[in-house]
Order: structure tokens, then sequence, then C-alpha cells
């Protein structure tokens, strides 16, 4: 473990190293890539840094037991194990949640839909509030946000908002939020204060990212050819035209434009590379539809993840043991969302222990 730990600090080191190094600094992409990791293994080095210390000292107190005969001094040791023992087994626990393996897609960004479910104008108007308390909660977490599309309601709200979600860890952070969420409430549309009950959907898909594109170079087929057209008889002796094939989906992308056939090497390839990527987002586009059903279920209240009860100021989650209840719900709809996407991780990272176990 210790070693493990080691290697760990030595990594975050390097990385720290080169989040300095002009080369890094030079290159955005690069940089961007380099300080996410950072960020990721800062928290974890801090907890690796305190066990440590935590271990050092109980070994300490342990020594002194054992080796010491004044009685006063052993009082004081057997004082300090009681105090560190269980801080240590803390730290271990805090360390496995920290250690187990991470979903690969939760460094992705997200496209980020809410639609309005049953409920009429209500739903609708549910689906904005919605709206407003993820926003809120973006902002809070300096994300950048896009809306790819919206579809106001009849009275207000939305019947339909699709947002593009860029920034640290967002996957990670909005993965469990897929589902039927159901409101309890006075609609602003009911003229005799009766409580309704509505539902809104959202779901959470992490965006394919252009290097989640793997092109392997032995399923490309080159073929070069006797580029015809503009040039004269320069075009017609030399064999500058090139064509890629990408035998595993059949894609072509091929290349006439320059005299150099490393020229039109370069250009063919970057639109080979831009086909396959648009195919897969058409893909991808055309997998929304079964996967959002797959992730919200119908919209019918019945179908909730989560229930938003204004008359009690209560948010319940019914996927946590014993359903989870927040009776901060004003505070909740204005998108401080942590304490409930945390209680959502530590469930989720207990599963997995347990798993693994």
């Amino acid at each position: 473990m210790l070693e493990k730990f080691k290697a760990i600090r030595e990594k975050f080191l390097h990385l720290e190293e080169l989040l300095s190094d002009p080369a890094t600094v030079a290159d955005m992409d690069r940089a961007k890539k380099v300080n996410k990791e950072y960020k990721k293994l800062q928290p974890l080095v801090a907890v690796i840094s305190r066990y440590e210390k935590t271990l050092s000292n109980l070994e300490s107190a342990r020594a002194i037991l054992a080796e010491e005969r004044d009685p006063e001094l052993r009082d004081m040791a057997r004082e300090e194990i009681e105090l560190l023992q269980p801080e240590l087994e803390a730290q271990e626990e805090e360390l496995k949640v920290l250690l187990t393996p991470k979903d690969p897609e939760d460094e992705k960004d997200v496209i980020f839909e809410i639609r309005s479910g049953t409920g009429g104008d209500e739903a609708a108007l549910f689906a904005g509030d919605l709206l407003r308390m993820y926003t809120r909660y973006f902002q809070n977490q300096g994300w950048e946000v896009d809306v790819l599309e919206e579809t106001p309601g009849s009275v207000g709200g939305y019947a339909k908002v699709v947002l593009e979600v860029s920034g640290e860890n967002v996957y990670g952070k909005l993965k469990f939020e897929s589902g039927a969420h159901r409101v309890q409430r006075v609609p602003e549309t009911e003229a005799k204060g009766r409580v309704h009950t509505s539902a809104a959907t959202v779901a959470v898909l992490p965006k394919m990212e252009f290097e989640d594109i793997d092109i392997r170079k032995e399923d490309i087929r080159t073929d070069v050819f006797r580029a015809s057209g503009a040039g004269g008889q320069h075009v017609n002796r030399t064999e500058s035209g090139v064509r890629f094939t990408h035998l595993p989906t059949g894609t072509v992308a091929e290349s006439t434009e320059s005299r150099s056939q490393i020229k039109n090497r370069e250009i063919a390839m970057g639109r080979l590379v831009q086909q396959i990527r648009d195919n897969q987002q058409r893909e991808q586009q055309n997998n929304l539809a079964s996967q959002r059903r797959s992730l919200v279920g119908s919209g019918d209240r019945s179908e909730k993840i989560r229930t938003y009860n204004w008359p009690q100021n209560r948010v319940t989650d019914h996927r946590l043991e014993g359903d989870y209840k927040n009776f901060n719900l004003d505070r909740v709809v204005e998108g401080d969302l942590e304490e409930l996407f945390d209680a959502l991780l530590m469930a989720d990272n207990a599963a997995k222990l347990q798993e693994d176990n």
C-alpha cells in the first residue's frame, strides 16, 4: 500500500513540474489535460499525507508503550493510540473510496436534456425550475454551458431543453441525475390551492470527444493515383493523389488539391477522421432516443428517482437507502446540490467496494 502511495505522489510531483514547463504552457490542449489530471490527484495526495502522518504517530505511540517503563508515559501513549486508531481507520476508508476505479467516462463533457413529463403546463413549469436549478449548479462549478435546443412551454417553462455542459469531471458529477423527477406543490395554474403531482425527465449522456476516435494504421488501405484537373502535365505525370479507405467502416476520403503527396496525405487523413467522427455523431444522435428512454423511462410520475415536495420543503431521493431526505429544498432549487450528489457518489462507491469484496 505504501509503495502505491509513493508512486501516486511521484506522479503528482511530475505533473506539478509539467505545469510549470514552458513547453506545456505553450500547448493549450496539453496544459488542459495535465491540469485536469493534476487536480484529480490533489484530494488523493492530501489524504495520503494525512494517513502517513497518522500512521507514523501511531507507530511511535506503540513503540513508547512497548519500550517505556515510566507509567505516566505509558498512559499517555495508550491515550494517543485510542485517539489515533479510529482516525487511521477512517482515513483508510476514505482512501478506499478515492482509490476505487472510476468510470473512464467521468471526465467527459455531457449532453444534458430536460423534458416535461406528465402534468401538462405544470410539468413544463417544473422543467423550467429544474433548468434554473442545474444552471445555478453549473455556474457554481465554473462549467461552460451551451444551449443546443429549446422548446418553451405554452404558459412558461420548457417542453424540452438540451444543453452541452463542459468542464472538469462533468459526467462524473451528473451521471446520477438521469431519470424521472417528480414535483409536489400547488401550481401557479391552480386556483383552489390544491397540491398537484407532476414530473419532468432528465437525461445525461457523455459527449463523444475527438480523441475517442481510434483509427489503427492496419485498418487503413492507402491508394495513390495520378491527379487530374488543373495543373497541366505535372499532375498527370505524378502520383500525388491520395485515397484512404477505413476498412472496418468502409469510409473513404481522398485529396488531390496539392501537388505534394505528403500534403494530400494530411488533407485526406483529416477528412477521413472527420467523416468517421461525423458518422459516429450521427449514430449517437440516432441512439439518443433509445438511450434516453432507458435512462428516464416514460416520464410517468410512478417512475421517479427523486421527489421535490414544496409544502414540506423536502427533497427525497428514492435510490438511496431509506429514501434519503433533505429538508432544504429551498437551497437545493438554488443549485446547492453537493450534499445530494455526495450521498449518491458514496452509495455508488460503497456498492463497487462490496462487489470487489
